[in-house]
């Protein structure tokens, strides 16, 4: 997709990400999924790498640590797509966020703003 049709931007930034999945059975406890590493970040979802197949529409509880300046936050997401990659044992993995407060995303569209101006000055 190019970047003039996404629905915000997004930056390149490797922030380290825990993910849980949440099953629709409220009875049922998350299964944590391991840690990773994004390979971009908007306001409206993230891309990771993933050393496990995530199905599409899968909800995700999704910890993520952003580094400079550092901000650790929670939010819920959904898989959007998948792809393999090195012979399915690592894939990368489009995740939209879902139900996000409002606040959340306030904090998404001030780092990336802060990184695209950090991009500036190099």
């Amino acid at each position: 997709m190019s970047p003039e049709k996404r629905r915000a931007k997004r930056i390149k930034e490797e922030a380290s990400v825990s993910i849980t999945l949440v099953s629709k059975d409220a009875l049922t406890p998350g299964k944590k999924i391991s840690y990773h590493l994004t390979k971009d970040i908007s306001s409206v979802g993230l891309k990771i790498m993933a050393t496990s197949f995530l199905p599409i529409k899968s909800l995700l509880k999704i910890e993520l640590a952003l580094a400079k300046p550092p901000k650790l936050f929670s939010a819920f997401g959904e898989v959007r797509w998948v792809k393999s990659r090195y012979a399915d044992e690592l894939f990368e993995v489009g995740i939209e966020f879902v139900d996000t407060p409002p606040e959340i995303i306030k904090i998404l569209q001030e780092h990336i703003a802060k990184s695209e101006e950090a991009l500036h000055f190099e």
